[in-house]
């Protein structure tokens, strides 16, 4: 024998085997320790302090799912006495895990709900009814659904705290829009804050152009304004002359002061912090909140990331919107792409063309907006009007770029991901993805959402050779699928919820021994019973509850 495994075992009773003749748990090392001394060291740490740790499940919990005693779950996950008991072990420390988290997510909401007096909004229709006579088209019925259930929660002296998602083009602006004129309406004003300069220009000209005939006044802040245009916006804000202010992180600058707040509105607020959100909520005195996000999470994920909100869905697209055909093509087909763009154009389509630079680099080999629009310009489109955009142009020539985009005085539109939300043209018909591989999948639906917005076909082509199994998985994702919420699920399968969710930017605990995708019968489960207990005892002031209180809500609060 080569390097046998052997443990000597000594006559005494309470000797027992933990490297050999058992399940033997492997754990990662660093540099110095090896499986048996680690192994030794977290014998010897559970034999002397797991008998101290506190159960703080309810026994009842623990009865009616059949859940390990927190003790023999300690002890069986790591020397566990047969692969039953291992499971068993296993499933109470993932219980245990999901429901610490909805606890806190369901006495967030309690507090909130019962500790803040809110607004009560009175439907008063004299903006929102004829901002409805008014629209060209009819409101989809998930739409109308969505802005009952709004409605319902601004109507009581509770702060709403809802979140709105939908997939792309499924209409979740007007929604926004008609919950600012309720606000508007009972004499507050609405904030809309979003992460991007481009996407407030958009909303603001969008707002512009659909209130245009009642007498409300939209106003936009952002950090690309001169100094005198932003002076002139704070004023209007602080004396009551700006009833809906859409902007970005600059809504949130000390020298911004509303009159009387009323609404918040977040859009894309994965892409914002907790903090920054919490600084807008407190510029006015509990102002309803609404954030939306166009990246589709299936309802039980929804639930274990935004557990505090109340969760609206659009599910349905406007009628007439068809999905774009999707293709995966390698650089050698570039060419092909392109002719098929110009025969797009030639029947008086637009086009986007998207890299993910704007700037070419050294140390990435990948091809950059600015270099390639030079060479488009010049030479691949060169019968037709071809026009730049990206993140480092001067407000005044974005604005100028995308009107002409709108007008269709441009016909192919090179760009960064600065498109990837708010653009909405009917005529563009056809987005090239370059480098598609360097994108992540919910950025490459968003982009492909930039098209599909008229009466007729829509193509998106994405751009790539690489061959990573990554990649490979994402292109041929997007390929096949062209619903938002299939796209979310391969997304979290692709990257796991850590990364999907921005697990530090939401300011969540990390899962560590759970899976919020494979475990989700568990997760629904803990759910379900955390929501029951805070209903029960809001404030955990019952005796058998103070432990919970000690160690999860005083932690894990201060952490959210």
């Amino acid at each position: 024998m080569v390097n046998p495994e052997y443990e000597i075992i000594s006559k005494d009773a309470k000797d027992i085997a933990i490297h050999t003749n058992r399940i033997t748990p492997i754990y990662p090392l660093t540099s110095g320790l090896t499986q048996r001394s680690l192994r030794k060291i977290i014998y010897n740490a559970i034999e002397r302090y797991v008998p101290k740790v506190k159960e703080t499940l309810p026994s009842y919990i623990r009865e009616k799912y059949s859940l390990l005693h927190i003790t023999a779950a300690l002890y069986n996950i790591h020397f566990p006495k047969s692969k039953s008991l291992k499971d068993k072990a296993k499933k109470r420390l993932i219980f245990e895990e999901f429901f610490k988290f909805q606890l806190v997510m369901a006495y967030r909401k309690a507090k909130i709900k019962v500790g803040k007096r809110g607004i009560a909004f009175k439907k008063r229709k004299r903006l929102t009814e004829e901002f409805i006579r008014l629209l060209p088209f009819e409101l989809t019925n998930s739409q109308k659904k969505v802005i009952r259930e709004i409605e319902n929660d601004m109507a009581k002296r509770q702060v709403m705290q809802r979140l709105l998602q939908g997939d792309v083009a499924s209409g979740k602006t007007i929604v926004a829009i008609y919950a600012c004129l309720l606000a508007v309406e009972n004499g507050f004003q609405a904030a809309l804050m979003v992460p991007t300069e481009i996407l407030a220009e958009q909303h603001y000209f969008t707002l512009k152009n659909l209130l245009v005939n009642l007498d409300v006044k939209v106003d936009l802040l952002i950090s690309g304004m001169n100094k005198k245009e932003k002076v002139e916006v704070k004023k209007k804000i602080e004396e009551m002359e700006a009833d809906i202010i859409i902007g970005t992180h600059t809504l949130i600058q000390e020298d911004v002061n509303f009159k009387k707040l009323g609404l918040v509105i977040i859009d894309e607020q994965h892409k914002f912090g907790v903090i920054q959100r919490e600084v807008l909520k407190k510029k006015g005195k509990n102002p309803d909140v609404l954030v939306m996000t166009a990246t589709p999470i299936p309802r039980t994920l929804a639930y274990t990331i935004y557990g505090d909100l109340d969760i609206s869905v659009i599910e349905k697209l406007p009628p007439g919107r068809k999905p774009p055909k999707t293709w995966w093509v390698s650089e050698k087909k570039r060419d092909d792409a392109y002719k098929f763009i110009k025969k797009e154009l030639d029947k008086g389509r637009q086009a986007y063309i998207v890299y993910p630079l704007i700037e070419e680099s050294n140390a990435l080999n990948l091809r950059a907006a600015k270099c390639m629009y030079k060479r488009l310009k010049s030479e691949v489109f060169s019968n037709y009007q071809v026009g730049l955009i990206h993140g480092k142009m001067a407000q005044v020539e974005r604005e100028r770029i995308m009107e002409a985009f709108k007008k269709g005085k441009i016909d192919v539109l090179v760009s960064t991901i600065i498109i990837e939300v708010g653009i909405d043209i009917p005529n563009a018909s056809i987005i090239l993805i370059e480098h598609a591989d360097r994108f992540g999948l919910s950025q490459l639906h968003q982009l492909r959402g930039r098209i599909g917005r008229g009466n007729f076909k829509s193509y998106c082509i994405l751009v790539s050779s690489s061959q990573t199994e990554t990649a490979q998985k994402r292109l041929s994702s997007m390929a096949k699928y062209t619903d938002g919420f299939k796209i979310a699920e391969q997304d979290l399968l692709l990257r796991g919820p850590g990364e999907f969710f921005g697990t530090r930017q939401h300011g969540l605990p990390e899962i560590r021994i759970g899976d919020i995708l494979t475990d989700t019968k568990l997760l629904e489960i803990a759910r379900y019973e955390a929501f029951d207990l805070i209903k029960k005892d809001p404030h955990l002031k019952d005796p058998k509850n103070n432990l919970l209180y000690d160690k999860y809500i005083s932690n894990l609060e201060r952490n959210l």
